[in-house]
């Protein structure tokens, strides 16, 4: 049973703040302000979850037991260790969730060769996947001008509401939350109940993302497109293109780049991170939608669990468009396991199993 301390309001919404309970001898604690909520195992940083920096919330930075980042660096800081080459797709951003083509009927994702937005278009949606610094990114780029140009008009936001609940309690730290999907004028198509729980599991540090996308304002679309979903880029080191060890597995066997684009219960990243190999799984709770889910995971180390596109993954597949009918819910549930040595080291098979036969522990909070 978790202690009450103090009843507090946070964004015009009602807070509960508890003392930690531990979890053998390590107690899981928050600190929260005007940024987001930070989340301490022994008083020693797990995680930060920012809602006030980009157009979307994400976790950044994220450690692991035994205390390492587990999250790109590029490009909140600077790390003289990260090569030219991983600082790349500068809205790859910790650990987040966004989606480039979603909105009313009418959205479209502008294109290589697509024409700009019009007024319809960007009354109905906007690419929460890229951000700014992406888009400038583009710019940058003499053949990639016009479409930087078309994404810049384009870019939507992933705002986050309020807080409905913060608390550390029964061996674990829980923060729920609302969001507000907006198109680039500012008018809400979508909204979101999210909930992140953080715990231990044994050796391993676990981060259980839940979420339910409403469609609220009108029917929601959600284009067949390989840029969408939760994602986490991995640390510089571990990616497999950095050539020092980092490999990626999924359920189904398969590995580094042939894991891209295909179904699995979970997939696994791992490799070497300041001396140590650690690792990333990301597992698929069977009642999410449409799992097992596709995966767009990078040898560079974009690491994505991505259930929206088919035909974006292989083209010999039909469009699976997905559409949310105004008022109806969809559901994702799944569980980021941080976790020493590869994934056999890990048992991440044995834990997904685990997962897969309880209830997420955050999905009575998200809905």
């Amino acid at each position: 049973m978790s202690r009450l301390l103090a009843l507090g309001l946070i964004a015009g919404s009602a807070v509960l703040y508890v003392s930690p309970l531990r979890a053998g001898d390590r107690a899981l604690n928050l600190e929260q302000d005007a940024h987001g909520v930070k989340v301490t195992v022994d008083g020693k940083p797990f995680a930060s979850y920012v809602i006030d920096q980009t157009n979307k919330p994400y976790l950044w930075p994220v450690y692991g037991p035994t205390g390492k980042a587990m999250t790109r660096s590029y490009p909140i800081e600077e790390n003289a260790s990260e090569p030219p080459a991983q600082r790349d797709h500068p809205h790859h951003r910790g650990l987040a969730f966004g989606l480039s083509d979603a909105g009313g009927g009418a959205w479209k994702l502008p294109t290589e060769k697509g024409d700009p937005p019009t007024e319809e278009t960007l009354s109905n949606g906007g690419d929460t996947w890229g951000d700014r610094l992406s888009v400038e990114d583009l710019l940058k780029k003499p053949a990639r001008v016009e479409l930087g140009k078309r994404r810049m008009l384009s870019l939507g936001r992933l705002q986050h509401r309020e807080f409905t609940r913060v608390e550390a309690a029964d061996n674990r730290v829980m923060i729920a939350e609302k969001c507000d999907y907006l198109d680039p004028a500012g008018t809400r198509f979508m909204q979101e109940e999210r909930t992140l729980t953080f715990h231990l599991l044994g050796q391993a540090r676990a981060i259980d993302i839940d979420q339910t996308l409403i469609a609220s304002d009108g029917d929601v679309r959600i284009g067949d497109q390989t840029d969408g979903g939760l994602y986490i880029r991995v640390p510089a080191s571990m990616a497999v293109t950095s050539g020092l060890g980092g490999r990626i597995v999924n359920s189904a066997g398969d590995s580094d780049k042939d894991a891209w684009g295909k179904q699995a219960t979970w997939c696994d990243y791992h490799g070497p991170v300041e001396g140590e190999t650690l690792g990333i799984a990301i597992l698929n709770h069977p009642s999410s939608y449409r799992a097992p889910t596709r995966w767009h995971v990078r040898v560079y180390g974009l690491f994505c669990v991505d259930p929206f596109a088919q035909h974006g993954f292989d083209p010999a597949l039909p469009d699976a468009t997905t559409t949310i009918p105004r008022g109806q819910r969809l559901s994702l549930h799944h569980r980021f396991v941080f976790h020493i040595g590869d994934e056999q080291a890990a048992g991440i098979a044995r834990l997904y199993e685990d997962y897969a036969r309880g209830k997420p522990l955050g999905e009575t909070e998200a809905r």
